[in-house]
């Protein structure tokens, strides 16, 4: 699913959402540095895998909030996740390296990705890439996770920031 296919699948959904257009960014850094409107709705996301490629995880994080893998895969049972190749990234996800977005689950007809979102997302606005770097759309988080779950995708939201602190107190 395209850009445009995408803005038109939120709309026949009744999802509100804004759009902002702007140049290709590769970067987390390169998205803050065209100051778009709301920075605190601001997330990075990470393509990952095991060693073994048997289970794929995109985790969708504020962008502000360092992510600790080592505790990311304790809390949620796997081990030895790395970043997975950009190969894998088109094949599964339909993306390029750069426009990694949870909108990108609705390419994956076999629904092999879970998808983790900071949990702080739940209740507030997301900015993500419309599986496209060129753009950036702000909705709700709690409507981003029911579109994917609506689309076959295992959505979980995840205490990124508190992450690992049980075992660490």
């Amino acid at each position: 699913m395209d850009k445009q296919a995408l803005y038109t699948y939120l709309k026949e959904k009744g999802i509100p959402f804004e759009a902002v257009e702007h140049p290709a960014v590769f970067t987390v850094e390169e998205a803050l540095a065209l100051n778009l409107p709301r920075p605190e709705a601001g997330a990075k996301n990470l393509f990952l895998t095991d060693k073994k490629k048997r289970n794929y995880c995109l985790l969708t994080a504020r962008d502000h909030i360092p992510v600790k893998l080592k505790d990311f895969q304790a809390a949620i049972g796997l081990t030895g996740l790395k970043f997975a190749s950009e190969e894998d990234l088109m094949a599964i996800l339909g993306l390029i390296r750069g426009a990694v977005t949870p909108f990108g689950a609705l390419n994956d007809t076999y629904h092999r990705v879970t998808v983790y979102l900071d949990d702080h997302f739940r209740d507030h606005e997301i900015s993500v890439h419309p599986n496209d770097n060129t753009a950036t759309v702000y909705l709700q988080g709690s409507q981003l996770a029911e579109l994917l779950r609506e689309n076959g995708s295992r959505v979980e939201f995840i205490d990124l920031e508190h992450l690992g602190e049980e075992a660490n107190p």
